[in-house]
């Protein structure tokens, strides 16, 4: 499938002594800024070498063109992800197992694989409601996290699962390893989360104008190095677990991105913070029953607590 449409055109005598990228616009159709930037990107050619946007043209020199298709990146794209598993499906949900890797739906600079895509790919029918590039969504997970999540299948189902989300009656349960040891070693986290100050990236921080944020948690195990946290979300914020734990001085393992000690992460095997989404609770939209679905640890973040249980 070509990515790019290249065009050719001889220059009218009409247009002599033009700029290059006054030229092209009344050739092509494009804007002068838009003709600039293709020219800054090396795809315009004038008589086979490198055009600059101020060079003048001649009667009768071929201008070449290479216009990159510029892909939508919200754009749902249909394939089958590797590792995505199934843990649950009837008429109006699908519960998977999210690998780390993978986003739930596309968004503006991400390329890679997403639940949506996977769905379609593997011919599941979903909720309508919602955005066009997150239709059926009612929860997500970060990239970097793993774990159990819910996806509507219905409208009806799509509609009081939100409403559940909104009003914090689903149980999300997540096990997160943790440098060092807590203290107290259970606890809750209300702290407001917000954009981090200062920074154009996509991090996150405990900021006071930020928006309520609430984090339960115990710890599970406790050992030389870290400790494993059992964590309950009343909240549903960007990164909520990764940044209360950082503000508590106790980021995630392998969490580079929120203070995470590089050094043990290395010595772990992880190339991502170890938080894993183990259950997930709520009343099913068809039966009104409550329903609980769980997912084991990852390869990757078992492997890592073996290490951690043996002492390193």
């Amino acid at each position: 499938m070509s990515t790019a449409d290249h065009r050719t055109l001889d220059v009218p005598d009409s247009l002599e002594g033009e700029r290059v990228d006054a030229v092209m616009a009344q050739l092509f159709g494009v804007s002068r800024s838009r003709a600039a930037d293709l020219i800054a990107r090396g795809l315009v050619e004038l008589d086979g070498g490198s055009a600059a946007k101020s060079d003048r043209v001649l009667g009768g020199a071929r201008l070449e063109v290479t216009f990159p298709v510029e892909h939508d990146p919200l754009l749902v794209v249909p394939e089958i992800v590797e590792g995505i598993g199934i843990v649950h499906d009837d008429d109006e949900i699908v519960v998977i197992d999210k690998p780390v890797g993978v986003a739930v739906h596309p968004s503006p600079g991400w390329s890679g694989p997403t639940v949506v895509g996977h769905l379609a790919g593997a011919g599941f029918r979903i909720a309508t409601s919602g955005a066009s590039e997150r239709q059926g969504i009612v929860q997500r997970l970060d990239v970097g996290t793993s774990g159990v999540m819910v996806i509507a299948k219905s409208e009806r189902a799509y509609s009081l699962l939100k409403n559940a989300f909104r009003e914090r009656t689903v149980d999300k349960t997540y096990h997160a390893l943790v440098q060092g040891y807590p203290d107290p070693l259970e606890g809750t986290v209300d702290a407001p989360i917000g954009r981090h100050p200062g920074t154009s990236d996509h991090r996150f921080a405990v900021v006071a104008d930020g928006r309520p944020s609430v984090t339960h948690y115990e710890t599970l195990e406790a050992h030389r190095f870290a400790s494993l946290l059992e964590v309950h979300l009343e909240t549903g914020r960007t990164h909520q677990i990764r940044v209360h734990m950082s503000a508590l001085k106790h980021p995630c393992v392998g969490d580079l991105t929120y203070g995470a000690d590089p050094v043990l992460a290395q010595r772990l095997g992880l190339r991502r913070q170890w938080l894993h989404a183990v259950r997930l609770g709520f009343e099913h939209p068809a039966t009104g029953e409550q329903v609980e679905y769980a997912t084991e640890y990852p390869a990757d973040l078992e492997s890592a607590l073996d290490v951690v249980r043996g002492g390193l």
